[in-house]
């Protein structure tokens, strides 16, 4: 009785509230196969309604079905597998907040999907033959073991008689389509080190096959638990999943911070501000000395360009990668670490992750998937609209190498393996820090060489900075009186903290100091300022900008334009980088238009990169290739000419020529005799040349 009222209160909510909806649905049945229920539309009808469902939901979701599946609809069709879903619960709960009292309750958790298993076929139905008087009878499924009858349903008309085994008619059962996914915490919600949570989802019905790894989900579902198993047999724990209910994917950028109208109008009084790029710039990391030119083109890759949309549907980038280079102890691991905590959506990882799925992502075969493959997230696909900062970058897998080059460029990370065909989005900007492999940065070996990367992936960052350090009396005092302030104001600092008390003169002196170190804006405000310019700012070039950008690309590119020997400067790639730098430097000023003086910024910033990192240091001339091929237009003609005096030789010595006699004709050609050795050595190291003995060398062949 008490049942037959629910359920007619339930027929009476949903058409008041949906009937346009359930008109909708029917006309789409069977391909749609929810009704989305807003949780705040059964508070204003039922406020006793709304509480049972989070507090009985197995119950109230039950009859809410049961009168959905049997109201009449226009159409005359009959909604029999509906499903009745809650989107837009209040309950919203961390993963890691998470209590015993929760089990059996309706919650909402929002997370990033790390893990999702393949779909396949679960049994809801499961029909049974009697093995004595063959009597055909149904048990209804749920929860994670399957349940097989004890004895012949009675009730149905069976013998009753109790049997070991009962035949499974797997032709007359029913199924539905269960997916497994793992979510995992938000990485911007974690501060100070804490260890992500996860909890495991399960999903049925219409819900499978929507979300892949690295996306951005609110579920909601009932909480359940499970007692855990070991080889000794039950324990004491049990473990919690979520069974899910319904599913919403987030698609806005940054949408998790919450900016109320105090933080906006400290944004626009910010924005009012004249010098706010240059508090901008301080603002990144100034415990660190120097480094103006770097943190700039931090706050650049902070704000990042505007991703386009093309009309023949191709996609550009907004996002900025970013690599630094250098010697050990500049700062470089610092600077990345500073950088994702400013950032609204950051996730920083090393080069040589311990995980299977390493930067990128892969197919694993594990626990979770019960012996099945299942895609795993790696960091670039976690850190999806946001920044991945990767320490030591140089020390990445090969796998994860190979598949960079479209995570950098096309963002996105597919996948094919064990039959699983996907293709995950990574559109996030790329912090990379490298050390050289021989300790020291040299200017005149190729970063590719250095720092044991392809040139192909090197001509992917927009912007590459070497950080050298070279003695010089000057810097190395400023440097030194900056860390020993540092340290000085955080010994202060301690001794605040655990004591309570300061002399006047270090008082004094610490109000000082901590002054000097504190950034001009502080980190939280950022945050938020770059999330709102994210949210709201897309800026447009002005004439100025668009023309001041073709003549410092068009004046690079002017020196080869009459000699057809002159190495290659730069490429269009350059020109790209430096539009999205410039749309960067609007937004940073929350401006919506591009002026010339962005571009006039951006373009000494790159300015800065071509000079210390695509200049060949023998002519002084730039040439992309020492970035993008790994070896200059110079040393390339060295080498084709020094293949054609061994071709040449060959003719009098056969094919082992020996090496004076090409270094003689090497300096002939007016060649210096040290650059001639060197180009053998590389061409020896390269597999084209080799010694079969002292003082000859031979193609091979």
């Amino acid at each position: 009785m008490v049942q037959d009222m629910v359920t007619e209160r339930w027929e009476g909510f949903l058409k008041r509230y949906y009937w346009d909806e359930l008109v909708e649905l029917s006309n789409l049945y069977p391909e749609k196969r929810s009704l989305l229920v807003k949780f705040s539309d059964m508070d204003l009808y039922d406020p006793a309604l709304a509480d049972m469902v989070l507090e009985s939901p197995d119950i109230a979701i039950g009859e809410a079905t049961r009168a959905l599946r049997a109201i009449d609809t226009p159409t005359g069709i009959t909604l029999d597998a509906a499903n009745f879903r809650i989107i837009k619960v209040p309950r919203r709960v961390k993963i890691r907040d998470i209590r015993s009292e929760d089990t059996g309750k309706l919650v909402s958790i929002e997370g990033l999907v790390t893990k999702a298993t393949e779909v396949r076929p679960k049994i809801v139905d499961a029909v049974f033959e009697c093995p004595f008087c063959h009597h055909v009878f149904s048990v209804e499924q749920s929860g994670r073991q399957f349940r097989e009858p004890a004895e012949c349903e009675q009730a149905s008309g069976g013998c009753g008689r109790r049997a070991q085994h009962f035949k499974l008619l797997v032709e007359q059962c029913k199924f539905a389509n269960a997916q497994k996914i793992r979510l995992q915490e938000l990485p911007e919600e974690l501060r100070g080190g804490e260890l992500p949570q996860a909890i495991d989802v399960y999903l049925e019905d219409d819900l499978t096959g929507l979300v892949s790894p690295g996306d951005r989900i609110i579920i909601t579902g009932i909480l359940r638990s499970y007692q855990r198993t070991t080889r000794f047999g039950k324990t004491p724990f049990f473990d919690v999943y979520l069974d899910g209910n319904s599913l919403e994917l987030k698609e806005e950028e940054f949408e998790e911070i919450k900016i109320t109208e105090e933080d906006e109008r400290r944004i626009m009084e910010l924005k009012n501000e004249p010098d706010i790029y240059e508090k901008l710039i301080k603002s990144i990391s100034p415990s660190i000395y120097g480094y103006e030119e770097i943190k700039e083109a931090m706050i650049l890759q902070l704000f990042a360009g505007v991703p386009k949309e093309l009309p023949d549907g191709t996609r550009v980038r907004g996002d900025v990668h970013i690599l630094l280079v250098g010697d050990p102890g500049v700062a470089k691991s610092q600077l990345l670490t500073y950088l994702v905590k400013l950032a609204p959506r950051g996730l920083y990882t090393g080069g040589k992750s311990s995980t299977s799925a390493g930067l990128t992502a892969a197919a694993v075969k594990d626990e979770f998937g019960e012996g099945r493959w299942t895609l795993e997230a790696g960091a670039l696909v976690l850190a999806d609209k946001g920044i991945a900062a990767v320490d030591e970058i140089d020390k990445m897998r090969k796998e994860d190498r190979d598949a960079l080059h479209e995570a950098m460029e096309q963002q996105t990370v597919s996948v094919a393996k064990a039959g699983i065909m996907a293709r995950l989005n990574s559109r996030c900007g790329l912090l990379a820090a490298a050390n050289p492999k021989f300790g020291r940065f040299d200017k005149y070996t190729p970063i590719a060489e250095q720092i044991n990367m392809p040139p192909t992936l090197l001509s992917r960052f927009d912007l590459i900075f070497t950080m050298m350090d070279r003695p010089n009396e000057e810097m190395d005092t400023k440097t030194a009186e900056h860390i020993l302030d540092t340290h000085y104001a955080g010994e202060l600092l301690a001794r605040l903290k655990n004591l309570g008390k300061l002399d006047t003169d270090e008082r004094e002196r610490f109000e000082h100091t901590v002054a000097a170190l504190e950034p001009p804006i502080e980190a939280d405000l950022l945050r938020k300022y770059v999330a709102w310019s994210k949210r709201n700012v897309f800026p447009v070039m002005t004439e100025g900008a668009r023309r001041r950008f073709l003549d410092f690309y068009i004046g690079l590119r002017s020196q080869g334009y009459e000699d057809e020997d002159a190495p290659i400067p730069v490429t269009a790639r350059q020109l790209e980088a430096l539009i999205r730098l410039g749309e960067a430097r609007a937004r940073a000023r929350l401006s919506d238009k591009i002026t010339e003086e962005d571009a006039e910024r951006v373009i000494n910033v790159v300015n800065y990169c071509l000079k210390r990192v695509f200049v060949d240091p023998e002519t002084g001339r730039l040439d992309t290739d020492w970035v993008t091929v790994g070896i200059t237009k110079t040393r390339r003609d060295r080498a084709r000419s020094i293949r054609e005096i061994i071709k040449d030789l060959e003719r009098e010595y056969g094919e082992e020529v020996p090496l004076d006699e090409v270094l003689d004709l090497a300096e002939e050609e007016g060649m210096e005799r040290e650059k001639a050795e060197e180009i053998i050595d590389v061409m020896k190291r390269d597999g084209i040349l080799f010694s079969p003995s002292s003082g000859v060398i031979k193609f091979v062949r």
